[in-house]
């Protein structure tokens, strides 16, 4: 243990936590670390002796509050939730006015909204920062988006800016190549301000959102080529390993083409294969389709990403239902090379989609929150380190920096033009594999939703037809100005009493 001032400290040496006081102590910075159970502040210290920056611990919260230096920047790396309150609840008698505590785990922006306010009013600052690109990322190099007081993003900048992952400044790729005790040098790095309180954690959840979506797609990518076709995994990986290098270059397709190449240890047969197909969830996809719902804001596509999750977790009821529920799918009898890259181009729009949807949703929550977000630096953020990373979010950025305003970016000249080219082979393969039963359902929301906002009338006025009639809910009409609303008397002939 040293007498000199740490620059920081961390609390929750889970592997998250680990891998994050590791890039800490790599890129230069002094840092203490507690732990709850001591014993693991000891084993890890044991198993990293030697760190660019001095790497110390504490077998006490004094102790650990006591080795900063003011004001003082305290990193939480616990579960959300109940877990990090307590932890808050233990430091905050042993603080002093001014001192930063950072929330980097998966919290809900509505909490770090109360917390940041609570602290506030206790003279302490408090700042969530969403961590994206799992243990890699926290080890070598995250996408950050801390959100909070303006003052508290500037005491903890040097170190963000320093450990966030790095893309080229030119290209917008992500700088590899990053060992224990050799950071990356040079390159943007992948964290900027993100907004006031829960701003930081919102932006994270909608990434959140966003990976579901993504995900979602690949697979789906995977089902029509493995149905349709008769592709065999590693048929299928060497597809997605040649889309990686094109538009569709990004973290989680490169990942699928390594996923359906990788071999089965225990049986030889592809790994993919003798997974069981139920996905779990943390909870992120589905704050984010709430919060849509919630803000009347239209984001099916990560909605239906959600959905079928939880439609593969009842595995037993879909076994069951498949020996009742009989389709005889015909046989594909198209152009097999034809139809793979329809299959893209069907990917690559649903992706637009989704990001669209994603961006009108902070786009509404910055009204709702009072929060004044940088869309293009948000993108920006997400080209290297996160889960969502991808060259495609160069082309958000870009088009961000061209129209600050922008109110959707399906009408960004570039994305325009890319769905206008790929929609006719968009909707062969939605049309395919309603044909041939295979479920779409990000594919299909995706392109639902690019038909509906590209209709100038769609056939709700009907519905609010009905509602007028069983509820006098009221209407507005095409022929008088928006705001004013009107009733018809409907007759009922079945209930006389109701004919006034």
């Amino acid at each position: 243990m040293s007498d000199q001032l740490s620059d920081i400290g961390l609390i929750g040496l889970a592997v998250m936590g680990q891998n994050l006081a590791l890039n800490i102590a790599d890129h230069g910075f002094a840092i203490t670390v507690y732990n709850r159970t001591t014993q693991k502040t000891h084993d890890f210290l044991a198993k990293n002796p030697n760190t660019p920056g001095q790497l110390t611990g504490q077998e006490t919260l004094e102790g650990f509050v006591q080795s900063l230096s003011r004001p003082r920047k305290i990193v939480i790396m616990v579960q959300a939730g109940a877990a990090t309150d307590k932890v808050i609840a233990g430091l905050t008698p042993l603080l002093e006015e001014g001192d930063i505590i950072i929330d980097g785990g998966n919290a809900k922006w509505t909490d770090t909204i109360r917390r940041e306010k609570e602290l506030s009013d206790q003279g302490f600052r408090f700042v969530g920062s969403g961590v994206s690109g799992g243990e890699e990322g926290a080890r070598f190099g995250p996408s950050l988006m801390p959100g909070g007081a303006e003052s508290s993003w500037h005491e903890i900048e040097p170190i963000w800016q320093a450990i966030a992952a790095k893309v080229d400044p030119e290209t917008g790729k992500p700088l590899e190549g990053a060992e224990p005790g050799k950071p990356i040098q040079g390159g943007v790095p992948c964290s900027t301000y993100i907004g006031s309180d829960g701003a930081g954690h919102y932006v994270k959840m909608v990434h959140n959102g966003i990976e579901y979506g993504d995900m979602q797609m690949i697979c789906e990518g995977y089902a029509l080529m493995s149905h349709l076709l008769g592709m065999s995994a590693e048929e299928i990986g060497k597809v997605f390993e040649h889309w990686n290098t094109g538009k569709l270059d990004s973290f989680l397709v490169e990942i699928t083409a390594d996923i359906l190449q990788q071999k089965d240890p225990r049986s030889d047969k592809a790994f993919v294969d003798v997974v069981l197909d139920t996905a779990g969830q943390k909870g992120t996809g589905k704050w984010t389709s709430v919060n849509a719902l919630d803000m009347g804001v239209p984001a099916p596509t990560v909605a239906e990403a959600v959905f079928a999750r939880f439609v593969s977790a009842v595995k037993e009821e879909r076994v069951a239902a498949s020996s009742q529920l009989s389709f005889e799918a015909p046989a594909f009898e198209g152009d097999k090379a034809e139809l793979i890259q329809a299959i893209h181009d069907a990917l690559y729009c649903s992706k637009i989609c989704s990001y669209a949807q994603g961006f009108q949703l902070m786009r509404e929550a910055q009204n709702e929150y009072d929060w004044k977000l940088n869309f293009g630096e948000i993108a920006q953020i997400w080209r290297g380190g996160c889960i969502i990373r991808a060259v495609f979010l160069q082309k958000i950025t870009e088009a961000y920096d061209k129209d600050a305003e922008l109110t959707n970016l399906l009408l960004d000249p570039y994305f325009k033009t890319e769905v206008e080219t790929a929609q006719s082979n968009w909707r062969k393969v939605v049309s395919l594999a309603a044909l041939h039963g295979v479920p779409v359902p990000t594919f299909g929301s995706a392109l639902a939703y690019f038909d509906s906002y590209r209709s100038a009338v769609l056939p709700q006025n009907l519905l609010q037809a009905q509602r007028d009639f069983f509820g006098a809910h009221t209407y507005e009409r095409i022929d008088e100005p928006r705001g004013k609303f009107f009733h018809v008397d409907w007759p009922h002939p079945d209930r006389p009493e109701l004919n006034v």
